[in-house]
């Protein structure tokens, strides 16, 4: 098996490493580490730190952002790190083309495999850590979650205001509206607190580190209240 491109993944990732051995190990499979001697290193240590790496860039990404219960940021961060996203992402960069595999795997079709390359992924995290630090992690891995928090499968474990505007509209002559009533703490602490009207009643409060998130809050008491 020839060399992986080096170079050409590192330009798809927009990241150039100083020590291509981490990008090495990331891209080599156990089974090619023990066709070539018992004992060389393959990507299974860097795949255990990018896992833990990821999980603190998203957990700290999903806490920053609007405000959600433990519950919910458990289970966003799950959509986000299981091995059908992680999968999804390493094949944005076709990184299945760039592992080396034993003999066996190859024909099998390991390079396809979802959990080698949600592991290869994980792998090339940690690769990008040890040898940039975690914020070029972090600027690795945060356009993936933006993607996917955008798609269908991650509007739906968030976007109350759309599901509650969208069981209103089946009822012409109703209105939505969204009012500040509180805004308090220093710029970097702000609070808000926003009610949800329908018509001229108010049918849900939430509070937030933002307005869109105490609106989002507000949105998911009211539709509580209808039994959604």
């Amino acid at each position: 098996m020839q060399r992986p491109d080096y170079a050409g993944l590192e330009k798809k990732i927009g990241y150039r490493f100083r020590n291509r051995t981490y990008l090495e190990i990331a891209l080599t499979h156990s089974s090619y580490a023990n066709e070539l001697k018992k004992g060389a290193e393959n990507n299974e240590r860097q795949e255990f730190l990018g896992d833990a790496v990821l999980s603190i860039i998203v957990s700290d990404y999903l806490f920053k952002g609007e405000y959600m219960s433990e519950g919910e940021l458990t289970k966003l961060r799950a959509l986000l790190v299981c091995e059908k996203s992680l999968s999804e992402f390493a094949k944005e960069i076709s990184l299945g083309s760039y592992l080396q595999l034993g003999k066996g795997e190859e024909h099998t079709g390991g390079s396809n495999r979802p959990s080698m390359l949600a592991d290869a992924f994980e792998a090339l995290i940690a690769a990008i850590y040890l040898d940039g630090g975690i914020e070029r992690a972090r600027e690795f891995v945060l356009p993936f979650a933006e993607r996917m928090l955008g798609s269908d499968a991650g509007k739906s474990f968030r976007d109350y205001k759309t599901l509650l505007q969208e069981i209103v509209q089946q009822n012409p002559g109703e209105s939505l509206k969204y009012v500040l009533v509180d805004e308090s703490g220093p710029d970097h602490d702000k609070r808000f607190e926003v009610e949800v009207h329908l018509n001229s009643n108010v049918i849900g409060r939430g509070i937030g580190s933002s307005k869109k998130g105490a609106e989002q809050r507000a949105a998911r008491e009211a539709l509580a209240l209808m039994g959604q």
